[in-house]
């Protein structure tokens, strides 16, 4: 089996075959990632395919050190949100301390959920919240990278997230309390 950098560098040198081994080891995971964030399977496929075209001209640049995953992933995400501005997705600037729960807050009970379920709540929040807590929690990007991503404010990340985290928190209650 060859080991990703010599794909890497094998695409550097001009190989065909080399796209076809990197895009068949890293499509799925970045597919993944970009289905999180639009929700929408055909404008996930058409973002999946950008990325890798996208990634493919650009692998003269891609550094030594970087790994072609993160990298691909990091271009996904990044067309991910330009898609999601272009639907005109707002997100809003609040006041700092409006709305924001600290996590000592949270009631103690313990739930038990499937991941099926808890993916279920996270793709009904809103297309803000999911957004910051898809990029938060599950690609684990800094909240003052997420902020500079999104063009907001820290503070604006941080409410959201914690906004998104309660809304699927009440969601899973709320599902559990209707199955009862």
């Amino acid at each position: 089996m060859i080991k990703q950098e010599d794909l890497v560098a094998m695409c550097k040198s001009g190989d065909q075959k080399s796209y076809t081994g990197l895009y068949n080891a890293h499509a799925t995971a970045v597919y993944n990632t970009i289905l999180r964030l639009v929700k929408y399977t055909d404008e996930a496929e058409d973002i999946l395919q950008e990325s890798f075209v996208a990634a493919f001209q650009g692998i003269l640049g891609l550094k030594e050190n970087t790994g072609f995953r993160p990298w691909v992933k990091r271009i996904a995400i990044n067309k991910s949100i330009d898609l999601l501005r272009k639907r005109k997705l707002k997100f809003i600037e609040l006041d700092s301390n409006y709305g924001v729960v600290e996590d000592d807050c949270i009631d103690e009970e313990t739930f038990e959920y499937t991941m099926d379920t808890i993916s279920e709540a996270i793709a009904e929040l809103p297309d803000a919240y999911r957004t910051v807590f898809n990029l938060y929690v599950i690609e684990n990007i800094p909240q003052a990278e997420i902020a500079q991503i999104l063009g907001i404010e820290h503070t604006t990340v941080r409410t959201q997230y914690h906004r998104a985290k309660h809304k699927i928190l009440n969601i899973l209650k709320e599902g559990a309390y209707r199955e009862k």
